[in-house]
């Protein structure tokens, strides 16, 4: 196990980058912790699998360094990072029995063979392939594959870091759900650094303590589940996160006030600060936060009822606001499509955004 950091890391494949837009992966400054349980999140082509080659020494960053627990590993090939990685598709021997597919890295490693089966009992109790140890892993479900390819990235206990890249694409989507808590199991109890890549928020959110968000080959926030649904540090990362994402509504400010349509909104003091001599702001609000009233009220703005859905726990409702669509989450239809209605965004819960960032 490590601690990985990745200083003043950025990559690109042009010579001479000079524009953000000229880097794969923009530059930045990570740390993760030793044992920590890690994500990258984001969408196809956001950078999330060149960032984990580079940490696995498949590819040598451009710009920056690689640091294992103080040991610049930055030109090191992969067999000399001590790390492990999983990948998309299962990466199995598969004329080799189940037990020794997992026993593989134990013994080119030199473990003593009742070392090795005390091991990979362990491993193969902890993933559920007990009863399949004797069995040729070619004969075996797909899911089952994985399930082994996982094994051979968590049998070894003394790796740097196990790196996953999007484990669990081509797995039944229920058996992702008992994959994904077996992972959170499994490094409980042993500890490993993990990192993991994904496309997939709720993935992500369920596994890792930390997730780092990135776009466009930057990162863009890094935080617990809870800090990026209730604090998104980005539009993106508001957009990306929840379902649906955060309402984001691009306004114009005047006089201590936003507006998003004909009525404005008090900027708290703070924000009108922060937000000084800016014509324009971006705000926004989680749908599971907006509020609907029958009669207008303080800082409250004039809406018209789009459409309304009945999702069984709850009402999805969207609004038209001046030009904007609002969307909300609400234990009660509101009205029929086409009632005007009053809408309030409560002042703890609206957040304010200057060229994507959040400020205030």
């Amino acid at each position: 196990m490590a601690r990985i950091e990745l200083p003043d890391l950025a990559h690109a494949y042009k010579p001479n980058p000079q524009r953000p837009e000229d880097y794969a992966l923009r530059p930045m400054n990570l740390t993760w912790d030793d044992g920590g349980a890690y994500a990258l999140l984001g969408p196809s082509g956001c950078g999330k699998t060149t960032l984990l080659n580079i940490i696995s020494g498949l590819v040598r960053p451009s710009h920056g360094r690689v640091i294992f627990d103080g040991k610049d590993v930055t030109d090191l090939p992969p067999e000399a990072r001590n790390i492990a990685q999983v990948f998309q598709f299962p990466v199995i021997y598969d004329t080799m029995t189940v037990f020794d597919n997992l026993a593989f890295p134990l013994r080119n490693r030199g473990w003593k063979e009742a070392e090795v089966r005390k091991r990979v009992e362990h491993i193969a109790a902890m993933l559920e392939l007990s009863s399949d140890l004797k069995h040729r892993a070619s004969g075996l479900a797909v899911d089952a594959k994985q399930k082994i390819s996982l094994g051979r990235g968590l049998v070894r206990p003394d790796v740097a870091a196990v790196l996953f890249d999007e484990p669990l694409t081509v797995i039944d989507p229920h058996l992702k759900w008992l994959l994904r808590r077996k992972l959170k199991e499994i490094h409980h109890e042993l500890k490993l650094s993990l990192i993991y890549v994904t496309h997939d928020q709720v993935e992500a959110l369920t596994f890792a303590d930390k997730v780092v968000v990135m776009t466009q080959g930057e990162v863009v926030q890094t935080g617990s589940a809870q800090e990026l649904f209730e604090e998104p540090a980005h539009t993106f990362v508001g957009y990306f996160i929840g379902n649906p994402g955060m309402n984001l509504l691009a306004c114009p400010v005047r006089d201590g006030r936003v507006y998003p349509g004909a009525d404005g909104i008090a900027l708290p003091p703070a924000a009108q600060a922060a937000l000084a001599g800016s014509a324009g702001i971006t705000i926004g609000i989680r749908p599971e936060f907006v509020e609907c009233a029958p009669a207008q009220g303080v800082d409250t703005v004039a809406a018209t009822v789009a459409s309304v859905r009945n999702m069984g726990t709850h009402f999805m409702a969207e609004f038209t606001v001046g030009a904007h669509t609002v969307t909300a989450k609400l234990r009660s239809a509101p009205a029929r499509a086409g009632q005007a209605v009053w809408l309030r965004f409560p002042p703890e819960r609206t957040l304010y955004y200057v060229n994507d960032k959040r400020v205030a």
